[in-house]
């Protein structure tokens, strides 16, 4: 079997269990292993250290799958793996209520030892992205193997994602198996129903990371007024408003979300003017409100990626501390910030840090009463630290 010579000293990540070799730890590569294919992982003695799916194209050249050398990575071994990520989720969230409109996450990749498989479920359908070469080249059996576990009326894949690019493969959308009409889907989250496109909408069509973030940010909205930036569809829009807020004003710069965000308005009976959707760059708009002088008693915070990786963490924790800055501004004496960093370059204490910088230039007390992270279903593995991502804080600022 082709196999790849890992440097001396290099194997050390491998043998604690993280899941990645860098084309930089190769010392060289023995046979002619194409992308995708499986390779024999060695130490420069020559001992054997893993089973791993391939691709020189890639700056992470080598993703762990197995660390039995007498293991067989066949469709057999794939249908163990995913049906065992799927049982998993039945002990993750305990108290979720899962009705046949509910939503979750079934593989996160190499937090559930599945490296380039990212599955959800929407009620009756199934999406799969496939992010590296490996996945993608069976993902038709990936599919059969969802079918026989779950049955779905449909399969669709989502591997737009930037990160396939990396790995030299194009974008890739559309059915695999099952009825497109499947698509049109509702799910019912903590009792709020929501409209999802599973086609064109962002990462597989909803945001299930923050499901109980969600629930826990709408526990502090009852009386207050919500601005939620970055909202997307509405989920906190949604979430505040069921819990008792008495109005929000929504902000995104996609006109789709705006459009899914009304839907979803009338899907779950809102009345209208309770909430008022502005399709505008949230900075732009967040600072017309300060000089404007308005305030709320709640400023909701998800934005996209300011640190992909470390070495934006500097730029990143600028832009931090002044969308944090101006929320402050525009919060009432003893209002709720509920504020995220979803970057894999920024840590807790950074996302702290940057809200307190943000908290002295305003002359504002803050304290923080929660801190938030990613959904039980999308696990930190702690041999792959890489797999906690999401950063949140529930802040009294005073």
């Amino acid at each position: 079997m082709n196999s790849i010579i890992i440097k001396p000293g290099r194997e050390k990540s491998v043998v604690h269990r993280h899941p990645w070799i860098f084309s930089g730890a190769v010392q060289s590569v023995n046979g002619d292993p194409r992308a995708g294919d499986i390779v024999i992982v060695r130490d420069y003695k020559g001992s054997f250290i893993a089973q791993a799916h391939y691709n020189p194209m890639s700056k992470i050249c080598a993703r762990v799958l197995e660390l039995r050398e007498d293991a067989v990575i066949d469709a057999s071994w794939w249908n163990s793996m995913i049906r065992a990520s799927v049982e998993r989720r039945r002990g993750y969230s305990p108290g979720l209520k899962k009705t046949a409109g509910s939503a979750e996450r079934l593989v996160f990749g190499e937090a559930d030892f599945l490296p380039g498989l990212i599955a959800d479920r929407y009620g009756k359908i199934v999406i799969i992205q496939a992010l590296t070469a490996g996945v993608d080249k069976i993902k038709g059996e990936i599919a059969e193997i969802f079918n026989s576990i779950l049955k779905p009326a449909a399969v669709f894949e989502r591997s737009d994602a930037a990160v396939r690019a990396l790995e030299g493969l194009p974008e890739s959308s559309g059915i695999i198996s099952g009825s497109i009409g499947a698509l049109d889907t509702v799910i019912n989250e903590n009792g709020i129903l929501y409209s999802i496109d599973p086609a064109l909408g962002q990462k597989t069509g909803f945001f299930l990371d923050q499901r109980e973030n969600r629930l826990l940010a709408a526990s502090y909205a009852a009386g207050r007024s919500v601005l939620d930036c970055f909202c997307y569809s509405g989920g906190f829009t949604l979430s505040a408003l069921k819990a008792g807020a008495v109005s929000a004003v929504s902000i995104d710069s996609s006109v789709e979300a705006l459009d899914l965000l009304v839907k979803n308005l009338k899907l779950n009976n809102i009345p209208d003017g309770i909430c008022t959707p502005v399709r505008e760059d949230v900075f732009t708009y967040l600072r017309l409100l300060r000089d404007e002088g308005k305030r709320f008693g709640m400023v909701i915070l998800d934005p996209p990626k300011f640190a992909p990786t470390r070495k934006d963490r500097d730029k990143a924790m600028r832009a931090y501390k002044d969308i944090n800055l101006l929320a402050m501004k525009l919060l009432e004496p003893g209002g709720v910030l509920v504020t995220f960093s979803c970057s894999g370059g920024i840590s807790s204490a950074d996302l702290r840090m940057a809200v307190g910088w943000a908290g002295t230039d305003t002359l504002r007390e803050v304290q923080c009463v929660r801190a938030l992270a990613q959904a039980p279903d999308h696990p930190v593995r702690l041999s792959y630290p890489e797999s906690e991502y999401l950063k949140g804080l529930i802040c009294i600022v005073i």
